[in-house]
């Protein structure tokens, strides 16, 4: 079958086999894999070769130029997308294009010697891995059927801690060199994202009876609304993500650097993996009940308790579980909006494009957040920037209950 969107009427809408929904867990595994462990450990190791004293400056031109290519970047290739498909085309073989060119960027990142040749490789690498993760939400707007879509989207929070475990095992590996390390991530995520790009298109075309449930009143402001709310809620993991060590540094006067560093790791990885399960469960609830808004206010409301407890925390252990009950909201949060937002798309020829401009509050937050915590943070105290953070939170879930075209 085309990958398109076929003008038939009558085929009846079932749920999407489990193998289709594992393909779309998979390769968003391997979407967060292309990313993840280069941002985090492998260009802050390969900024210290290159530029030594420098690193911090180079790494930090690095990615903020990186997040205003990508923004651009994921809007582009899903206009793209969009025209591929009105031409007969699909949407898979500008994946497949990206797929090879994402192992291309990280040769050149491999290759680079200079600052400025790691800036330019981070660069293609930000344009190459939007074109392989642009098609990827489009697809599944398109393939998974609306009853599935909750679940399908607590599915996409497996990325992050199966990520970080890998991000972790390639470094940790002391025989691997960086050409090594490089080399397995390229083939880590080539084997995620092959089974989606074997599998056969099968788009969904809605029966009367799921059509019905479509509001009238869709339109593209629902989608702004959307979008600003994720963005107001992805500032705060855009801060803490960043600046948890100093946190927890903060909250441990007594203790010495490493020992905190070490509980940062632990806290992390306890942090990512506990919400997997909350997340698919919350997800197929709200497949069952067709309402998706009040848990997305809920949410928000655990998240932004998890950041005032963090706030009024004056010891590690507190913390660090107040830590772990924002995440708990936040990944909630994010896998029932990411699969939301696919329903509010308005027009379905422009699928891509309009994925790309709700990408935008995920590289947003990253050009926002760290101004506001140099603004309100000290080094030791974060409780005026947490707090902050609580009412951006609490004002995205509230947002998401103005969004008119769906329960």
């Amino acid at each position: 079958m085309q990958d398109g969107i076929s003008g038939r009427t009558d085929r009846r809408v079932f749920a999407a086999p489990v193998g289709g929904l594992a393909a779309f867990a998979v390769a968003n595994i391997g979407g967060v894999v292309a990313y993840l462990p280069l941002l985090t450990l492998l260009l802050p190791i390969k900024a210290d070769l290159v530029a030594g004293d420098a690193r911090i400056g180079v790494l930090t031109v690095a990615v903020v130029a990186g997040a205003l290519a990508a923004s651009g970047a994921n809007i582009l290739f899903g206009w793209l997308g969009d025209r591929a498909l009105e031409r007969g085309k699909g949407r898979r073989g500008g994946m497949a294009a990206g797929l090879i060119a994402t192992i291309a960027a990280y040769a050149l990142v491999a290759f680079a010697v200079t600052p400025i040749a790691l800036v330019l490789a981070i660069l293609l690498f930000q344009l190459a891995v939007n074109a392989l993760l642009s098609p990827l939400f489009a697809l599944m707007a398109e393939e998974v059927p609306d009853r599935d879509k909750g679940v399908a989207g607590g599915l996409l929070s497996l990325g992050n801690p199966v990520a970080s475990a890998f991000s972790a095992a390639i470094v940790a590996t002391w025989f691997l060199n960086e050409g090594a390390r490089l080399a397995a991530v390229a083939v880590a995520i080539t084997a995620c994202f092959l089974p989606l790009l074997l599998r056969r298109a099968s788009p969904v075309v809605e029966a009367p009876a799921e059509a019905a449930v479509r509001s009238p009143g869709l339109d593209r402001r629902d989608l702004v609304v959307a979008l600003i709310a994720r963005l107001l809620v992805q500032v705060a993991s855009s801060v803490l993500f960043v600046y948890l060590l100093y946190y927890l540094n903060g909250i441990s006067p007594g203790d010495a650097p490493s020992t905190v560093a070490t509980r940062a790791g632990q806290v992390l990885t306890i942090a990512f993996v506990a919400p997997l399960p909350v997340a698919i469960l919350v997800g197929r609830l709200s497949d069952r009940i067709r309402r998706r808004k009040p848990f997305l206010l809920g949410a928000a409301i655990v998240s932004a308790a998890g950041l005032l407890g963090m706030a009024a925390a004056d010891g590690p252990m507190f913390g660090a579980t107040m830590f772990g009950m924002f995440v708990m909201g936040h990944a909630v949060f994010v896998a029932l909006h990411s699969a939301f937002a696919m329903q509010l798309l308005p027009d379905p020829r422009r699928r891509g494009r309009d994925l790309g401009l709700l990408n935008l509050a995920n590289t947003l937050p990253s050009l926002l957040g760290p101004p506001l915590t140099w603004w309100l943070a000290s080094p030791t105290d974060f409780d005026a920037v947490l707090m902050v953070l609580a009412a951006l939170t609490v004002s995205g879930g509230v947002m998401m209950l103005g969004v008119r075209g769906r329960p």
